[in-house]
């Protein structure tokens, strides 16, 4: 017996993208709108991973990850998961999205849209979605297009259609419409070539097996081409379907696969038939529809006729399929444990190929072989790491999935660390497990990064950005500014929430307790309930102070008053000499009239010297109590800094006044007759310049001054006598 296997084979590009999807993406709280492809045995593997299919979008909770399958669609279900937050993992085909936006400008434009294709079918469904009116659908050249007779009509098709009924149906369309008809031929190309080669093979062969779901589209369109050239054709859901009785006799036989269709089933059919019959030959069917584009709509594709195949053995066949459209790197998949062994376990997987999972690639900590023994006939998840030869790894699953678990976490926003490992021109690259990670020079800090050397070897925190994928990998952008921007963004409203109600709580004359925090040489800022208060240095000490520390000591906490709230430029003054007593407050009892004190000339004036008693507390001698003597100036007998002993004539602490005497403590000098007044009325002098004793009368009325102001005289007193 002589098979011949279609060349196109197996999933489509489409479809293998929607399955490997569902194979990798993780399972947990992930949901498939529809059916994902028309092949039971595939809907369920993925189904054992823990994936839900829906076919409602109401089923699928907000939050949830939602995998679109290759058919597509309508626009409004993208709509719905925006707005209940569910996150999309879009599997359309590439083919399929092309229709889409031809429907969708063909609509937004007002022409009617006409689709040729089963109006029950996903991707049709899909494609009516992203009508604004209604769409008319069309599965057959006999159905009735007087509707469409006054229209301006785009025509596109399903793209698993049945390529020459699509002809028909646009040759029909143009006949009954009176305006314009555009054709797009959006049928799949491998459709064509699909269906192209089920012409060629049918017309080959005496019996023709099509593999593939029952309710597959385009499995059941091969079916219909084949059916039409051979008498034979059986169709199969997968190898149990398969019966060699009912072909025992023919001589050649066909097999087709639709796009629906794992390459494994289509080997299990083959390994079957050679199984019942050592003799069987197989080859593949070189077709010019590998190269087929679409045809022009107006014209049916005649199938050409393929020249005599060259045979080749069933086990290169397989081989082949295997190495085309066989193990997927990085793909996971459930293989069946058949035997443990010292080095490691033997599984077989959906390829019928028995392969070792070496000890060290499984997840466990120490090896049994007995207790892997004891779970033969169990299935497990494995990596598939290497191909030619297949190398398999239970460990990388795990991985695999934690890493995943972590980038679904990091997709939800969560921060996530890294090491910076290097940089180029354009910002940061570090690790995150197996994902390359690379930080955009701007997204670092907020301010500019000149020199991105200096981060080598430092830990980033990070938030995601975005995940490129290509073929080979998932490379995550990131971004730790937009972090620290957000930081910023709480600490100053945090900061914005203290100030005011810091505001709210406090008044001019409140007493506050604050802690030293700083100081300058103008002041000291306070932390009073966690804000910067302003104790300026002339506020700490009512006999000044010559630098903070010496009122104040940093790290302690005082009382305060506060003197001045200025909310609109978030400033406090308080003040500490405020809650301290005044020198002049204590002086009524350390002073009384007829004491002697000592103290210390702070300044000279003309009619007197003021003596410092303590800090902020002066006394005034008049220039008549320094000495018996008549002086003309104080500066004749005393100097600034010099320390005298005085005596307590006068004392009134309630307008700070202190009158002392000097010359109270000296001993009075014998009298001299007061001499004559020379001519102007002036005393005569003494021989030294002096005035001459005066009589104990004269002694008593010294000259009158003003008392008041700080330290015994105010200052316009101090002018009014210098001025005399």
């Amino acid at each position: 017996m002589e098979v011949i296997v279609a060349k196109n084979c197996g999933f489509c590009s489409g479809v293998q993208n929607a399955v490997d999807t569902a194979l990798s993406v993780p399972a947990e709280n992930t949901y498939i709108l529809g059916e994902l492809i028309h092949n039971g045995d595939v809907v369920k593997r993925i189904a054992e991973r823990g994936i839900k299919t829906v076919e409602e979008l109401s089923e699928v909770p907000d939050g949830a990850r939602l995998v679109i399958r290759s058919h597509g669609v309508g626009k409004s279900v993208y709509e719905r998961c925006a707005a209940r937050g569910i996150q999309v993992v879009d599997c359309t085909c590439p083919f399929v999205k092309r229709t889409q936006s031809i429907v969708a400008r063909a609509s937004e434009a007002g022409k009617t849209v006409a689709i040729a294709g089963h109006r029950e079918h996903p991707e049709v469904k899909g494609l009516v979605g992203w009508c604004r009116s209604d769409a008319y659908v069309f599965s057959s050249e006999d159905d009735d297009f007087s509707a469409l007779r006054e229209k301006e009509v785009v025509l596109v098709s399903q793209t698993t259609f049945s390529e020459q009924r699509f002809s028909k149906i646009a040759q029909n369309l143009q006949k009954e419409c009176q305006k314009t008809v555009e054709i797009f031929g959006t049928i799949c190309y491998t459709t064509i070539c699909r269906q192209r080669e089920a012409e060629e093979i049918s017309r080959l062969c005496d019996a023709v097996l099509v593999i593939g779901g029952l309710n597959s589209s385009n499995t059941n369109k091969l079916c219909e081409i084949a059916s039409a050239n051979c008498g034979l054709v059986l169709r199969l859901k997968n190898a149990d379907d398969f019966g060699y009785e009912k072909i025992k006799f023919c001589k050649r036989v066909g097999v087709i696969a639709g796009a629906s269709t794992p390459d494994w089933q289509t080997q299990e059919v083959l390994c079957k038939m050679e199984e019942n019959n050592a003799e069987v030959q197989a080859t593949t069917v070189e077709t010019v529809a590998e190269e087929a584009q679409p045809a022009p709509v107006a014209e049916t594709a005649e199938p050409k006729v393929a020249e005599e195949p060259k045979l080749t053995g069933m086990a290169q066949v397989v081989a082949a399929m295997d190495n085309e459209e066989g193990y997927k790197k990085n793909q996971i998949i459930s293989v069946r444990i058949v035997s443990a062994k010292d080095e490691g376990i033997v599984v077989s997987g959906s390829q019928k190929t028995d392969i070792t999972v070496p000890k060290e690639d499984l997840d466990c900590e120490t090896y049994s072989r007995e207790e892997w023994a004891a779970k033969v006939g169990e299935e497990i998840e494995v990596m598939v790491v290497a191909k030619n030869p297949v190398k398999l790894s239970q460990k990388m699953v795990k991985k695999y999935k934690e890493e995943e678990a972590l980038l679904s976490k990091i997709e939800a926003g969560e921060e996530f660390s890294v090491v910076c490992t290097g940089f180029n021109k354009g910002g940061l690259t570090a690790e995150l497990g197996t994902y390359p990670v690379f930080i955009p020079a701007k997204e670092i800090r907020t301010g500019y990064v000149k020199d991105l050397e200096k981060y080598k070897g430092k830990t980033l925190r990070l938030k995601l950005l975005e995940i490129r994928k290509d073929a080979r990998r998932k490379e995550i952008i990131a971004s730790q500014r937009v972090i620290l921007e957000e930081e910023m963004k709480l600490r100053e409203a945090a900061k914005a929430e203290r100030e005011a109600a810091f505001f709210d709580s406090i008044q001019v004359d409140d007493i506050v307790e604050g802690k030293v925090e700083r100081v300058t040489n103008f002041g000291a800022f306070v932390s009073v309930r966690g804000f910067d208060c302003l104790a300026h240095i002339s506020d700490l000490s009512w006999t000044g102070a010559k630098q903070v520390t010496d009122v104040l000591e940093i790290g302690k906490r005082y009382e305060f008053k506060v003197l001045k709230v200025d909310r609109e430029n978030k400033k406090v003054s308080i003040g500490y000499k405020q809650l301290q007593p005044q020198p002049w407050d204590l002086a009524a009892e350390k002073y009384a009239e007829g004491e002697v004190v000592h103290g210390r000339v702070v300044r000279i004036v003309p009619f007197g010297a003021f003596v410092e008693l303590e800090k902020g507390i002066d006394g005034l001698v008049h220039v008549s109590q320094i000495s018996h003597e008549w002086l003309e100036n104080p500066t004749s007998v005393l100097s600034i800094g010099e320390e005298v002993d005085a005596k307590i004539l006068a004392f009134n602490p309630a307008e700070h006044k202190i009158t002392l005497s000097i010359k109270a403590l000296q001993p009075r000098p014998e009298y001299e007759p007061r001499p004559e007044r020379a001519e102007g009325g002036k005393p005569q002098r003494n021989k030294k310049g002096g005035r001459r004793n005066a009589s104990p009368d004269e002694e008593e009325e010294y000259r009158e001054w003003t008392e008041g102001g700080y330290g015994g005289a105010s200052i316009a007193d101090l002018l009014g006598n210098e001025d005399k």
